[in-house]
């Protein structure tokens, strides 16, 4: 319990990282194609993504994936935060509402699949894979 609870706050603080890539982005396109700071702006989107897949390929390791890519959902949480802080864009009530849908779902499926699964069902996806295989050979 206390591993999943470290894996969960790791990918998080990983997903918000990874939402500031976004960011970089949008400073980047308001800037004159190929200038130092475009260059400079797009090569720090392109290190934040090839940090996030190194983590993120460490967070399945040790995460159920269904779990982990239900939590990828807070990245649009991620973006209203910042939306609001960097860019000075308006917070509405929809967007509220919209967030608060992703962190239910979020919530669901992640307590449902902490529900007794078996930890590694790599084996037997891959059992069934080439039992599929052979049927269809057939």
């Amino acid at each position: 319990m206390k591993n999943s609870i470290k894996y969960l706050i790791i990918l998080h603080i990983i997903l918000g990282v990874y939402s500031l890539t976004g960011v970089a982005s949008k400073y980047a396109a308001g800037e004159e194609f190929l200038s130092f700071k475009f260059l400079l702006l797009y090569g720090a989107v392109l290190f934040g993504l090839f940090m996030y897949a190194c983590a993120w390929q460490q967070i399945i390791k040790h995460m159920p994936l269904i779990s982990a890519y239900a939590n990828r959902g807070v990245t649009v949480i991620w973006g209203i935060i910042w939306g609001y802080f960097i860019f000075d864009e308006q917070v509405t009530i929809k967007k509220i509402a919209g967030a608060a849908v992703i962190i239910c779902g979020i919530i669901l499926i992640v307590t449902a699949d902490a529900g007794g699964q078996p930890e590694d069902k790599t084996a037997s996806l891959a059992a069934s894979a080439s039992d599929k295989e052979v049927t269809d050979e057939k």
